[in-house]
């Protein structure tokens, strides 16, 4: 026997209707939709997960604040004589942003040496670049045994390969992959970059940067050709933990104009 449905129920409570019913709709509608992290409560957080790794944040903070302030209220006393309030009033919210600036900066370092040494750092290290390359999450080489492995991003500077783990591994990791590229796109630049603070190798907090840097060698019809043949590659696919997020770190740019 099929049950019966809300409509045919005569036991069924009425469905409201009215201004009731448009009142409970906005009700299920409010509390659906997730909120809305306030700009205060973001720039606290990032001030907790920041002084965690520089407990001694808020004494660089207090004096660049208050080091502006005064810097304000002295020119407007010596400098502009007659206008030290109005100079104390503009030099609140300048101070207030170069405060936050320094927070920002100093989150990301924070952020950067909580993924440093994780699995994975690197890819998400290379996440932050935002226009003119194409990243691959998960990594194109990776040896079980010693969790050494190879992450692959694709640019106009050509195709450069980031290696985590053992220098000497990844050696022979480097020449097998490239051996792979070669064979799909001839002639492309292929860079190889190991994560790392020994000599010769990148910080992960330097990497985003050091790749960016790179000199462009491809046009944008060749970089569009490259990118297809390198599908035909693809990754491994595996369960690399991503680490956190270094932009996720940073005060949100709208909250820290008050919006």
């Amino acid at each position: 026997m099929a049950s019966k449905t809300p409509a045919n129920d005569p036991w069924a409570e009425p469905a409201p209707t009215g201004l009731k019913g448009k009142r409970a709709a906005k009700k299920a509608a409010k509390a659906a939709k997730p909120k809305k992290t306030r700009w205060y409560k973001q720039i606290w957080q990032v001030y907790k997960m920041t002084a965690k790794q520089q407990p001694l944040i808020w004494i660089w903070l207090a004096v660049l604040f208050f080091g502006i302030v005064a810097l304000g209220v002295l020119f407007g006393l010596f400098v502009w004589r007659g206008h030290a309030i109005y100079m104390a009033i503009v030099s609140v919210p300048l101070g207030a942003l170069a405060a936050m600036i320094l927070l920002a900066r100093r989150a990301q370092r924070a952020a950067y040496a909580q993924i440093d040494g994780q699995p994975g750092a690197a890819s998400a290290a290379l996440g932050q670049i935002r226009r003119g390359w194409t990243i691959e999450e998960q990594p194109v080489a990776m040896d079980p045994r010693n969790q050494d492995m190879i992450f692959r991003a694709l640019g106009r500077a050509g195709i450069v390969l980031v290696g985590e783990g053992n220098p000497n591994r990844l050696a022979k990791m480097f020449k097998k992959e490239t051996q792979k590229l070669n064979r799909v796109a001839p002639g492309v630049t292929v860079i190889e970059l190991v994560v790392g603070h020994e000599k010769g190798q990148v910080p992960v907090a330097k990497l985003a940067s050091k790749v960016q840097r790179l000199r462009p060698t491809l046009s944008k019809a060749e970089l569009a050709v490259v990118a297809q043949r390198l599908k035909s590659l693809g990754t491994l696919n595996l369960p690399i933990p991503k680490g956190i997020d270094p932009m996720k770190a940073r005060p949100d740019r709208k909250a820290l104009r008050g919006r």
